[in-house]
């Protein structure tokens, strides 16, 4: 897993947002071909609901859309994930916050610590709003915001390498 390069989304609870970008970034990988390239995950920053799947609504609106968040359980996020992977990709100022607290007990961090939303093409926003007490127009802006963001960002991590991909 060493070469492979490594990102990890973050949210609150990891049920609604970080499982949705997870879940859209796997499948545009490995639509791609480069499935073997990444190792991809994602957790929350509280333990609210360890273990469980993606909220229902969640998994609902990316199944439309052709994605499959059903095998994805939400997980806390260790101090040591900063040394796991390459890119640590939050949801929210919230939460950026909190992973900035945790990031300074894991000493020879290596990952970048950012908002997701950086790598959206327009920067239409800044953060992606949790859905999580709202209807179903939340979760479909969820989606809105994370395809073009995922997108932008696998386009952006094969340039690092050198590489071009022509499905995005």
């Amino acid at each position: 897993m060493s070469d492979k390069i490594k990102v990890l989304f973050v949210c609150l609870g990891n049920i609604c947002r970080s499982p949705t970008a997870e879940g859209v970034f796997r499948t545009m990988v490995e639509k791609a071909g480069w499935q073997e390239m990444f190792h991809i995950d994602s957790a929350g920053t509280a333990a609210f609901y360890v273990g469980e799947p993606p909220d229902r609504r969640a998994q609902k609106h990316a199944k439309a859309r052709g994605y499959d968040l059903s095998k994805l359980r939400a997980r806390f996020i260790s101090p040591q994930d900063f040394k796991k992977f390459d890119y640590v990709l939050v949801m929210d100022r919230k939460n950026l916050a909190e992973m900035e607290k945790v990031q300074k007990y894991c000493r020879d961090a290596t990952a970048k610590l950012q908002l997701f939303l950086d790598y959206h093409p327009t920067k239409a926003a800044q953060e992606v709003p949790d859905p999580y007490n709202g209807g179903d127009k939340g979760f479909e802006q969820v989606l809105d915001l994370i395809e073009p963001a995922a997108e932008n960002l696998l386009k952006t991590l094969l340039a690092q390498k050198g590489l071009t991909n022509s499905s995005c």
